[in-house]
């Protein structure tokens, strides 16, 4: 396929650009890639151009002519998709979408289908559904990984051949890519995509002809390219991308910019990428023939109640919790860089997030539970086996996950997708000091839980060649069943900063349903009786102080038995 867009050779400007400012460079937007990407078959386009320059003619006609914004109800009838599909794309963007001063950004969740998308947003977000994933790659230490990784699932035998954990731990020990690869691989996808891009919003100059010089881009079509690219590492609450490109960066704000000819954005775009690019080998040429330094992140694994918390500048805004093993772990806002985490490839641990973040991925997790305290954004769960994740988050994705339960209070549907297997799901259980505060902070709403309506698309996942065989036929993903409420409890967060603690959460902000209410309710009734039969129990003193000794005797066995004398040490350690 040809790019509509070709080098300009005629234009003298494009030939006295300066050169991109080493100080300044560019970067893609992660959030797009990592959690705005929709298995969906019909937004998968085997080129996207010529099927989304037509969808842009269809959804601007059908969209409000002063705004330009499409609903639930257009996307569905232009893309012949279901209605819970249109609505899932539109909540999807909302998680990931660059500027803050768009609507759709802050909009409630049950407000984002009247405030509608951006059409000129939401062409770029289709466009960008054709990425494929970089693959896994190899831990360097394979046998200290090994060391410390879970044994085979008694499920191996007999379900599917590429089960979450075998995928990412094969005899390989594959882990998530780095980000410096990723961002590469990001990076190398805008270059090659770039024209096609620009010509989904640029516009042709009247009166000229169809040809590739009539494509031009005004500031505002330009600024639709922060969705997919940044400059600075503040993402959407950095300078406004328009104010690095020289061609608009001094424009009068009191006057509207000159348009300017798309082949010399393209010339500007392609150049800043190729330094980018360049920066990203040189500074792995260093790390390969250096010292080893604490930005790498494909370090061994962390031991006992060590943690290994990487916040590197070359994360842009995001903090790392990788390797943690056989250890527990308290972070909070202060303990964290900007509002991203990632909880990459922890095993038998338990680890407390107590902070207000945008996004969280846990990845190749197994035997641990995770707590994260509130997510304004999106959590996307993946490769993790047996791990019970806690949070209040406006979104949630799971994939490929197996044996896991989730404790949730979320504000939008969870989806589940990939090749998912013996997933439960259950109401929020717990709280800390802050939680309430750290909702309100990135708008999660304590109303509307919705952990009980999870929306599943299909097995295989167009955006990862490893996440299925190939020629094997999508099915429906396994969803997720109810917790029994018998099996419901509430965690405990300790609190370790009670003398330093002010904040009002006193409880669970999330109003339990009925069923589970009354089950907790029905188990501390028995728990009391147990008790008072204990106390009133007609033994003399010698037995009932060697019945006391033999329940410690018996609850000492169960915390070494279930590992959770470990977690007593480590949190009396901090």
């Amino acid at each position: 396929m040809s790019d509509p867009i070709e080098t300009s050779t005629s234009s003298s400007n494009s030939a006295k650009e300066p050169s991109p400012n080493p100080l300044s460079l560019l970067h893609p937007r992660r959030e797009p890639f990592e959690h705005g990407l929709l298995p969906i078959p019909k937004l998968v386009f085997t080129d996207p151009t010529q099927s989304l320059i037509p969808l842009k003619q269809s959804l601007l006609s059908s969209s409000d002519t002063t705004t330009r914004r499409v609903d639930s109800a257009s996307l569905s009838e232009s893309l012949q998709i279901s209605l819970d599909h249109a609505r899932l794309v539109l909540d999807t963007l909302a998680s990931v979408l660059h500027s803050d001063s768009d609507p759709l950004f802050s909009s409630k969740p049950e407000d984002i289908d009247s405030v509608a998308a951006d059409v000129h947003d939401l062409l770029l977000f289709l466009y960008i559904q054709s990425y494929k994933k970089l693959l896994p790659r190899t831990h360097k230490d394979s046998a200290a990984v090994a060391d410390v990784w879970p044994s085979t699932s008694a499920f191996d035998g007999y379900l599917s051949a590429l089960s979450p954990l075998q995928l990412v731990r094969s005899n390989s020990r594959r882990l998530m890519p780095s980000q410096a690869d990723e961002e590469a691989h990001q990076l190398s996808y805008l270059q090659k995509h770039l024209a096609n891009i620009l010509s989904l919003l640029a516009e042709p100059v009247e009166g000229e002809g169809e040809g590739e010089e009539s494509l031009v881009l005004t500031m505002d079509r330009f600024e639709h390219l922060g969705f997919l690219i940044q400059f600075d590492d503040k993402g959407s609450g950095g300078t406004q991308l328009s104010q690095h490109a020289p061609f608009f960066a001094n424009s009068d704000p009191d006057m509207p910019a000159v348009p300017v000819p798309a082949a010399q954005v393209h010339d500007w775009l392609l150049q800043n990428i190729a330094s980018a690019l360049e920066h990203i080998s040189e500074r792995a040429s260093l790390k390969e023939n250096g010292p080893a330094s604490a930005s790498d992140q494909d370090v061994a694994m962390a031991d006992a109640c060590t943690t290994s918390i990487k916040a590197s500048p070359s994360a842009r805004g995001s903090s790392f919790l990788e390797g943690i093993s056989k250890s527990s772990l308290v972070k909070q806002a202060s303990d964290l860089k900007g509002s991203s985490v990632k909880v990459l490839n922890c095993h038998d641990s338990v680890i407390y997030i107590l902070a207000p973040l945008r996004y969280a991925t846990i990845y190749g997790c197994s035997d641990t539970t995770i707590v994260i305290g509130a997510v304004g954004k999106a959590v996307r769960v993946e490769h993790c086996e047996r791990v019970h994740v806690i949070t209040a988050a406006k979104r949630i994705c799971i994939a490929n996950c197996r044996e896991c339960v989730f404790f949730l209070g979320v504000n939008q549907r969870p989806l589940i997708v990939g090749d998912n297997h013996k997933l439960q799901v259950a109401p929020y259980n717990t709280f800390y000091a802050h939680l309430e505060e750290h909702m309100n902070d990135v708008g999660v709403e304590a109303t509307i839980n919705r952990w009980d309506e999870p929306l599943t698309l299909g097995v295989v996942d167009p955006h990862d060649s490893l996440s299925h065989p190939a020629g094997v036929s999508d099915v429906q993903a396994e969803s997720a069943m109810r917790l029994d409420p018998d099996q419901f409890t509430n965690f405990l967060i300790p609190d370790w900063f009670g003398g330093e603690s002010s904040g009002s959460t006193k409880g669970n902000p999330f109003p339990l349903p009925d069923v589970y209410l009354m089950a907790q309710q029905r188990n501390q009734k028995n728990l009391g009786e147990i008790k008072q039969l204990l106390r009133e129990a007609p033994l003399e003193e010698n037995r009932k102080r060697e019945l006391s000794s033999a329940l410690h005797v018996y609850f000492k066995d169960w915390l070494y038995a279930s590992g959770n004398i470990r977690q007593l040490y480590c949190l009396q350690g901090d």
